[in-house]
């Protein structure tokens, strides 16, 4: 794939210099489930903006209502300069949407996929003919455009998918889950199609469970739990709010650990293992352990490590879980 300079769009009557998606109160319900409750957001044109959460926390749902494919039941929203409900076409024609799975035709080379796609784009012959030439290249398929779609491995397919999404050459980008399934190194050349995307200009609103995955290439990092926004911020930001590093310490028995296992945000029952959030400073670390150990008997070791949107996830999805475990009344 390419990685040259990159090229500008095209001035477009549907071009936007303010943010490229932002929503206001967006909720919705199915039956008695709520599944959005009240969520704002905003990203600005350009970014790579990753929203993360557990299954369930409403993240395609977010993705499906700013794309038209579902309207909510409240709240508004803009994406590319238009609103979502008012102006379904305009941001259509702005958008693309690549899902958890390959949405290629097996039965067709990847050139004809392409030319297919730019022929429904409203292209020429000669123009798709072009586009999906000059799209093979820059997605590192050149050499197996003529072949069926069939042959090609799974990272293969989704980048062919990227491809076609790309076609009509989108303000923005919805990636749900796009690496889902894949190998180590189809991922890193899916995360170098999304760096791509960005360095051109392109707006990447990016559904992952890959913790490291929004860490390499998020601007801006959202974590959604039981249909809500918790927290928002760059990456550092949010490592910030656990504590900037993580304090492991290792139990003697498993009395000691369980002790002290709800101030952990890092859990391994097996090795008698937590991780406690701390600003790294050796004056804390000390202060951590004899808080944890003032008999000098029940730690046989420990380590420090840096702080991971792994122990931010957990640590905000696991406080919300235990606060929804306990008796509310009314």
């Amino acid at each position: 794939m390419s990685t040259g300079q990159p090229t500008a769009r095209p001035p477009d009557a549907t071009s936007t210099t303010g943010p490229a998606i932002e929503a206001h109160g967006l909720r919705k319900a199915y039956g008695k489930v709520t599944v959005l409750d009240g969520v704002d957001l905003r990203v600005e044109t350009g970014n790579v903006f990753s929203l993360l959460g557990p299954n369930g926390a409403g993240k395609t749902t977010t993705v499906r209502i700013l794309a038209t494919l579902t309207a909510a039941d409240a709240g508004r929203a803009r994406v590319a300069g238009h609103d979502v409900t008012a102006d379904r076409g305009r941001v259509r024609r702005a958008i693309s949407l690549t899902g958890q799975f390959a949405a290629v035709d097996e039965k067709q080379t990847g050139e004809e996929n392409l030319r297919m796609m730019a022929r429904l784009s409203g292209l020429s012959r000669a123009a798709s003919r072009r586009r999906a030439a000059e799209l093979l290249e820059r997605f590192d398929l050149a050499t197996a455009g003529r072949r069926l779609a069939l042959t090609y491995s799974g990272g293969m397919r989704r980048r062919l998918d990227l491809a076609a999404g790309l076609v009509g050459d989108p303000q923005v980008v919805f990636l749900d889950e796009p690496t889902t399934g894949l190998d180590p190194r189809s991922r890193q050349e899916l995360w170098q199609v999304v760096r791509d995307l960005a360095d051109r200009g392109t707006t990447v609103f990016l559904t992952t469970q890959y913790l490291e995955e929004a860490d390499r290439l998020a601007d801006r990092v959202a974590v959604m739990d039981a249909g809500r926004m918790v927290a928002e911020g760059t990456a550092a930001q949010l490592k910030a709010q656990v504590g900037g590093h993580r304090l492991d310490v290792v139990f003697t028995d498993r009395a000691a650990y369980a002790r002290h296992e709800q101030r952990a945000v890092h859990r391994s029952p097996e090795s008698l293992t937590l991780g406690l959030p701390t600003d790294g400073t050796a004056l804390e670390v000390r202060a951590l352990l004899d808080d944890l150990d003032p008999e000098r008997r029940d730690v046989s070791r420990f380590s420090l490590h840096t702080t991971t949107l792994d122990d931010v996830f957990l640590s905000l999805t696991r406080t919300r879980a235990a606060s929804r475990q306990e008796p509310t009344h009314v």
